[in-house]
């Protein structure tokens, strides 16, 4: 948490955040030409925020994109902000921007170092024993290259044969279609109206995969859901869902390590 508050210190830094808040998914080249800064310095910043977790990175072809991470962020908000309650509201407010902060079109990225090992998240993901009490759902499937498999949440299952299991190999990485958006999902998400489903439901089939690398004494998650309609229901739906989803996950190892 040190490298967090650090990065965070450097209003160059804080500059490079906004940048990718407003427009998240940028080639170092984009943010340069963004920013008045030398590509050098803006090189540097970006290995200080990298460090810190606060920006992570994917290749596209030869660029390598750069995405903020809300992971951090959220890690300071349960360690500090729920001890401060009459802050609360202020302080939830200020970081609104950044947790909410959307991603490149069509895409969303989520990067997380949970302390355990490659096979217990393996098993915390694909085993519905485990993932129904660390993510509050289960998949049922038997985890092959083209298998289907059953969504199973708050005692509500959802079959569809269009959800397929895109790669499977073990203890590195998993994809799959995303799971169907039914009538039936208002029962466990109240908050969802009839028409966020319908319109969810009519939207392309997006993918989700989970890229799991050794780190130090840990792992390095990276979750991507991607080929939803960037104006859409489910990019919203998501963008809320995964983070909560996956901090519980990060808590649930961590706590049983």
């Amino acid at each position: 948490m040190d490298e967090v508050f650090k990065a965070l210190a450097d209003p160059s830094r804080r500059l490079l955040l906004d940048s990718l808040n407003e427009k998240n998914g940028q080639s170092l080249r984009e943010l340069c030409s963004g920013l008045s800064m030398a590509r050098q310095s803006v090189s540097k910043h970006l290995a200080v925020l990298e460090a810190a977790n606060l920006v992570t990175t994917l290749r596209q072809g030869r660029e390598k994109l750069h995405y903020l991470n809300a992971e951090p962020i959220n890690a300071i908000a349960d360690r500090w902000i729920d001890r401060y309650d009459s802050t609360r509201v202020q302080a939830l407010a200020d970081l609104k921007t950044v947790l909410e902060s959307p991603a490149t079109p069509g895409e969303f990225v989520y990067t997380m170092y949970i302390l355990t090992t490659p096979e217990r998240l393996w098993q915390a993901i694909t085993n519905p024993a485990f993932s129904r009490g660390y993510m509050g759902h289960a998949i049922e499937s038997e985890w092959q290259k083209g298998s289907t498999y059953t969504w199973v949440q708050d005692g509500l299952r959802i079959d569809d044969p269009e959800q397929v299991v895109i790669e499977s190999d073990p203890y590195q990485r998993l994809a799959f279609t995303f799971h169907t958006f039914t009538p039936e999902l208002r029962q466990i998400a109240p908050d969802l109206s009839e028409e966020d489903i319908v319109k969810a439901a009519a939207e392309p089939r997006s993918r989700v995969s989970f890229d799991i690398e050794p780190f130090g004494d840990g792992v390095k998650l990276t979750v991507i859901h991607e080929g939803f309609d960037p104006a859409g229901a489910v990019r919203e739906i998501i963008t809320h869902g995964w983070p909560v989803k996956l901090s519980s996950l990060k808590s649930g190892l961590e706590q049983t390590a």
